[in-house]
């Protein structure tokens, strides 16, 4: 799936790194924790979906090789996690979405979990 479906599926809004919306993404997380995220994330390439705004979700989702992080619940970063995901080339979204539907809206349109 591409980003540009994800922003369309899940009437988000891009933050950041509107250029990178031709990247294809094959899994997607949906977590607050990201102790789990790293734990439990191991094909890398997916999109990272969470209501935790703070520069560790930039960080966990360069270090599992996210190419997207989707802030649910009309969360928005700062200006600070903004920078830090455009020096990862991560792209960044808002979704006015509630985690389980994002997850959910993602899933039937063929977006599967980690296997």
């Amino acid at each position: 799936m591409l980003l540009s479906e994800v922003k369309q599926i899940l009437q988000a809004q891009v933050l950041c790194g509107e250029e990178w919306l031709d990247r294809e993404i094959s899994t997607a997380c949906g977590s607050d924790f990201m102790s789990d995220v790293l734990a439990y994330t191991h094909t890398g390439g997916g999109l990272l979906l969470t209501g935790l705004v703070n520069p560790q979700v930039v960080r966990t989702a360069d270090m599992t090789d996210m190419k997207c992080v989707v802030f649910v619940r009309g969360k928005v970063p700062g200006e600070s996690i903004l920078r830090l995901a455009r020096e990862r080339e991560i792209v960044i979204m808002t979704t006015p979405e509630r985690m389980y539907t994002s997850c959910g809206k993602l899933y039937r349109n063929g977006l599967i979990g980690e296997q």
